[in-house]
């Protein structure tokens, strides 16, 4: 088995159930699934920043009215946050621009109609965890945790043709793991992915551990996978740095409590 750390990185206080980071310049931007805001943190003052992506946002919002955001990915100058998609509410993507800080709002209902439509993903079991864009293609990360165990990948052109990519990945407990975030480091796909002891979309189940792996970019092949944890649920995956032949990932995962405490991990490996 490859060698690798998993270390506690640092602790952010004023939220919980962070599902997706972005390190960039010095700074640490954190969304969550039950949050109306985009969560800075500079590395130098250690001062927390919180964005306001919604009107009249919350810390802390109940599972029925949460918009959960559980992609986020850097373009450009811009931050694409999208909901999940796995309720008619969680339709929406969030752009931040990194320059001037403001907020566009745009609806994803005809997008992802579309993407339930041309995939056979029915709309009860989509569910997008990650985000990614790759040759002016935009990369959605399925999490197959449902009945239908459509775990993959959604390719959207920029003429809006779209194509599913089926990834069976490693069991755990004899559960299948599935997508949490995916990200692109030069020409390759690492991810995330965990395994839950439930069929569901929206509930939760036991957690029974998490992957880290490496996709092709062209082809989607598993070059490798690697068990992180036994009992933790990581729900976002950001490159930080490399030195001399490790690479250094910056993690958070869904501790399914109200506690407003988030955990972010380093994995090197």
């Amino acid at each position: 088995m490859e060698k690798f750390t998993l270390q506690v990185f640092l602790t952010l206080t004023g939220f919980s159930a962070a599902s997706g980071l972005v390190y960039y310049k010095q700074n640490l931007f954190v969304i969550a699934d039950n949050s109306g805001f985009l969560y800075q943190y500079e590395m130098k003052t250690k001062k927390i920043t919180h964005h306001a992506l919604t009107e009249n946002p919350q810390h802390f919002t109940p599972k029925q009215d949460k918009l959960d955001f559980e992609a986020i990915t850097k373009k450009g100058n811009e931050l694409h946050i999208f909901g999940s998609g796995s309720k008619r509410n969680r339709c929406q993507k969030f752009v931040f621009d990194l320059n001037s800080n403001e907020t566009q709002n745009f609806d994803l209902t005809t997008l992802y109609d579309k993407i339930t439509k041309d995939t056979k993903i029915s709309e009860e079991e989509l569910n997008i965890e990650g985000a990614l864009y790759y040759k002016k293609n935009l990369f959605l990360f399925q999490r197959g945790n449902g009945k239908e165990a459509k775990n993959g990948i959604i390719k959207v052109t920029s003429s809006q043709k779209i194509s599913f990519k089926q990834i069976d990945l490693p069991k755990i407990n004899n559960v299948s793991a599935s997508f949490t975030d995916a990200i692109l480091v030069k020409d390759k796909i690492y991810f995330l992915a965990s395994a839950e002891d439930s069929q569901s979309t929206y509930l939760d189940g036991k957690v029974l551990g998490s992957i880290f792996g490496v996709l092709n970019t062209e082809t989607f092949e598993i070059e490798k996978t690697i068990q992180i944890t036994t009992h933790q649920k990581f729900e976002g995956l950001t490159f930080y740095k490399k030195e001399k032949d490790k690479m250094q990932f910056l993690l958070c995962e869904d501790n399914d409590t109200e506690q407003l405490e988030t955990t972010i991990y380093k994995l090197e490996i």
